[in-house]
């Protein structure tokens, strides 16, 4: 199936074959014709599925046809991160390139100025985080009552992250009358409800399945002691090949030692978390999106909505304690249908993760046991005894009290960017 199989328009066809674009993700082919018949659209999909074009195509379409563009606002796309809303605007801005249609972002953390002054010039589709929507509406700068078309995306991250009563607040100032379409890449119950609220008569489209999203990913896992990650990444990354690396962390002030750590080492690095300015994170974005920044660390939460081009590999510097976390981690590689490769560095306190994470995906991660930092760990999970730190192998420099720490294991750098593992 291709774009041109899916009825769209000519200024939105020139647009994604422009991008590059010709095959429709599955979610794609399933929402798009959907969209355009008028219905409502349930979606079960995370990111990295190719949603953001399933809704903003079809959306971009519509509001072209009806050939009325002015200052009313009449789509608005909900989403939890700043991230995500700039990259769902960056989105709509390439597809509908061809298109008379404006669009406009709001998030906070920054000045509201700028975004006031655009919203004033007018816009026909809306990308906004609730928080700031809701302060910029209490202000008198937006007005939603002649919305047709409304987008609720990663419903339960909205919840996870406390955003489900804001979203409540914009809803409820909603026409009654609209075309809705929501999205949520799993349904716990209070989502459930909020999606039964919003939709009439829904066409339901699921697409991959949380626990099978991991297999097209090639996944090591590298048993360390929780003292030497430091020093495995550093040798991970004396591997040329890759050339850019999205690195997980499950704290803030984790993120920001792993950064200080690589920075000592002349490899450039930023972290990406709460804590940093809106500034800061989208500079960050920026330069590891433009491969000026090697190493972006990440916390899962800032992470969320992430969607980089051609990334290749993930690394989980520490384990999340949440099995589908790390689905969604190493599914910033591997992007819709793409191969990619994820490394995983297990102390002994994580060997509990690593056991949900392989009954969640149904797979035994190979084990990566040619490193300078193995540890005593890496026999299999279900027999996993600590070894003392005087009996873990040693580093070859330890051994001769000098030389190159690549020592021995040059030939076996190699084995990160090609993928050869070795079976547990």
């Amino acid at each position: 199936m291709t774009f041109a199989s899916l009825n769209l328009i000519e200024p939105i066809l020139h647009a994604l074959q422009s991008e590059g674009y010709t095959t429709p993700t599955p979610i794609q082919q399933q929402a798009i014709p959907v969209v355009l018949e008028g219905r409502d659209l349930l979606g079960c999909a995370q990111t990295g599925t190719g949603k953001t074009a399933a809704f903003s195509i079809p959306l971009l379409q519509l509001m072209h046809e009806q050939q009325h563009p002015g200052k009313q606002i009449r789509a608005l796309i909900l989403t939890p991160t700043r991230e995500l809303a700039i990259q769902i605007h960056e989105s709509i801005g390439a597809y509908g390139k061809h298109t008379r249609l404006k669009h406009q972002v709001i998030f906070g953390g920054v000045s509201q100025v700028p975004q006031v002054q655009a919203l004033r010039n007018g816009t026909d589709i809306l990308v906004a985080t609730p928080g700031r929507l809701l302060d910029l509406i209490q202000q008198g700068f937006v007005n939603l009552q002649q919305i047709q078309f409304f987008v609720l995306d990663e419903a339960d991250r909205m919840l996870d992250m406390g955003f489900i009563h804001d979203v409540k607040k914009v809803v409820a100032l909603l026409p009654a009358k609209k075309q809705t379409l929501f999205f949520s890449a799993t349904m716990p119950p209070e989502i459930a409800g909020l999606a039964n609220s919003l939709l009439r008569n829904p066409v339901k489209v699921e697409v991959t399945p949380v626990s099978s999203t991991a297999e097209k990913i090639e996944q090591q896992v590298f048993f360390v002691e929780k003292q030497d990650k430091r020093a495995l990444l550093a040798h991970v990354l004396q591997d040329a090949a890759i050339r850019n690396v999205l690195v997980f962390t499950r704290t803030k002030h984790g993120a920001d030692k792993v950064v200080k750590d690589l920075q000592k080492l002349q490899i450039t690095a930023a972290a990406i978390h709460g804590n940093k300015s809106q500034n800061a994170r989208q500079r960050a974005l920026s330069a590891f999106k433009d491969g000026t920044l090697r190493v972006l660390v990440a916390t899962d939460i800032a992470a969320r909505g992430i969607d980089v081009d051609h990334l290749t590999h993930v690394i989980n510097y520490e384990l999340p304690n949440v099995p589908e976390t790390y689905v969604h981690r190493i599914g910033r590689t591997g992007r819709a249908g793409a191969s990619g490769i994820a490394l995983s560095f297990c102390d002994s306190e994580e060997r509990a993760y690593l056991k949900d994470i392989q009954r969640l995906i149904g797979l035994t991660i190979d084990v990566n046991r040619d490193h300078p930092y193995a540890s005593g760990a890496a026999s299999p999970v279900s027999t996993f005894k600590s070894v003392p730190n005087e009996q873990r192998p040693r580093h070859p420099q330890q051994r001769n009290g000098q030389g190159n720490r690549n020592h021995g294991n040059r030939q076996n750098q190699r084995q990160y960017s090609r993928g050869r593992q070795q079976p547990a």
